[in-house]
């Protein structure tokens, strides 16, 4: 008779993953190709200003890498609007969804999670005004300093409505509407490309700004991407009534504190990551230019892919929040595990494409005119070999983490990819390639560890948080 209940129990467990799975799916893939598309912006100044000058594309990297460290502490606070507004929500439905009370929760969440990171933005902007100093302090070529500064000073402007869309988007994934984002940001991926064309290299005899149109086109892509989700929060019945500017001036101390108690460690994650493959970079340079070029070629395949794992691991975030919020601790780790299979599934597919194609994706991004293209793309192929052993631990960490967040746990996530990334990855790396002789193999497969050793910790943090969900009565936040 147990045996009968328990395959019962199985059976229904199964059949409930399918709907678990169609919900996730229809919100990662708008999510995903919103992330892919804000790729694309920073891609697109890349291109034009590879175009205008190989100082100015130097440059611009040099700047984007600073922009974005210094973006990470606000980023992260904005990101924490969406396990926050997700549990709000689902906890409304468990009274019914009727009354006002989860309505209000939802704005005052996010008005919070936007004070909070608008603070943080201030001493980024202080220090963004000052780019040129701080690159010339940092050992930079003056003039290569000079550019990237003057880029910084106009890009900067765009962080203040790149919090605010940040913010909206989680309330849009927190209501299961990802959709709007998506065309949003596809329309300022276009905006982006004309401005930044036009605004570098001039038009109808006008000469143009250089580097700082470039920077300017950003600004006018951010405010375009953050208009338009206000309009549309603003037009729609259901989601107008949330009046989300409600008195936006009034301060919320206890939840300012709980956005920055959630949002300050997925900013370190951020750094963290960053961080590591910044200066996985700067090592490649140790080896010469056709190292970066390889190294280039592969983290750009590496980083387009992960622009899917990363959807899936923010539709973990609000599904887990929804049904965390609303008690339903087996819901709430069923969809945990459906999206790590789900982001598991498309990295592995990646992987066999990777490994199968690394020679001809290299030359893809190389001329062959080039007289350094042979050894470069010979690297390259190599590291896009490593890249896709890597895949499958890359995405299964990335959405882990994302259904971690769902239960508001991001302290012990921050703190296991300090130790994969740091503690083994970059040594590792380090190790194989100066000492052990494997030069910029090493780099990668020093990585790939790292990664690896991140995706398992994630999976047993997750394994452990959602055996303790499912046996609750109630989900509560996760306090650690």
């Amino acid at each position: 008779m147990m045996g009968n209940a328990g395959l019962a129990r199985r059976g229904a467990a199964r059949r409930d993953r399918w709907p678990e799975a169609r919900a996730v799916l229809a919100l990662a893939w708008p999510l995903a190709l919103t992330n892919l598309s804000q790729h694309l912006l920073a891609l697109t100044n890349a291109v034009i200003l590879g175009w205008h000058s190989t100082e100015a594309l130097a440059a611009a990297t040099l700047g984007a890498n600073l922009y974005w460290m210094l973006m990470a502490p606000s980023l992260g606070t904005a990101l924490a609007a969406g396990p926050i507004l997700a549990q709000a929500r689902g906890h409304g439905q468990l009274r019914g969804g009727a009354g006002r009370g989860w309505v209000r929760e939802m704005r005052r969440g996010a008005r919070a999670s936007l004070l909070a990171s608008l603070i943080l933005l201030v001493p980024s902007l202080l220090v963004l005004w000052h780019g040129e100093a701080l690159l010339l302090a940092l050992g930079q070529e003056p003039a290569l300093a000079a550019l990237a500064g003057s880029y910084l000073r106009a890009m900067m402007w765009g962080l203040v409505p790149f919090a605010g869309f940040i913010v909206l988007r989680g309330f849009l994934a927190a209501m299961e509407r990802p959709g709007p984002a998506l065309w949003i940001t596809g329309a300022a991926v276009v905006l982006n490309a004309v401005l930044c064309w036009l605004l570098v290299f001039g038009a109808f005899g006008w000469a143009g700004m250089g580097m700082p149109g470039a920077g300017l086109a950003s600004v006018c892509a951010d405010l375009l991407m953050l208009l338009g989700l206000l309009a549309l929060v603003a037009r729609d019945r259901r989601l107008g009534r949330f009046r989300l500017l409600g008195r936006f001036w009034r301060w919320d101390a206890a939840r300012i504190a709980e956005v920055w108690r959630i949002g300050l460690p997925i900013s370190g994650s951020m750094l963290l990551e960053i961080g590591v493959f910044t200066a996985a970079a700067v090592a490649m340079g140790w080896f010469g230019a056709v190292a970066v070029a390889a190294h280039a070629i592969a983290l750009q395949v590496a980083a387009s892919t992960f622009m899917v794992p990363m959807g899936i691991g923010q539709a973990a975030t609000a599904r887990v929040g929804i049904l965390a919020g609303a008690g339903d601790g087996a819901g709430a780790a069923r969809a945990g595990w459906v999206s790590i299979g789900l982001g598991a599934g498309f990295m592995a597919a990646t992987a066999v494409a990777l490994v199968l194609g690394a020679e001809r994706i290299a030359w893809g991004f190389l001329d062959p005119a080039d007289p350094d293209a042979a050894a470069a793309a010979a690297l390259g192929a190599v590291l896009l070999t490593v890249a896709g052993v890597f895949q499958l631990a890359d995405g299964v960490q990335a959405v882990a983490a994302g259904a971690l967040r769902g239960l508001k746990d991001t302290r012990v996530p921050m703190l296991l990819a300090a130790l994969g990334y740091w503690g083994l990855g970059m040594p590792v790396g380090v190790g194989l390639a100066l000492w052990a002789g494997f030069g910029p193999l090493g780099i990668w497969v020093g990585l790939a560890a790292g990664l690896g050793v991140v995706a398992a910790l994630m999976l047993r943090r997750w394994w452990r948080l959602s055996q303790a969900s499912r046996d609750a009565v109630a989900v509560a936040v996760v306090a650690v």
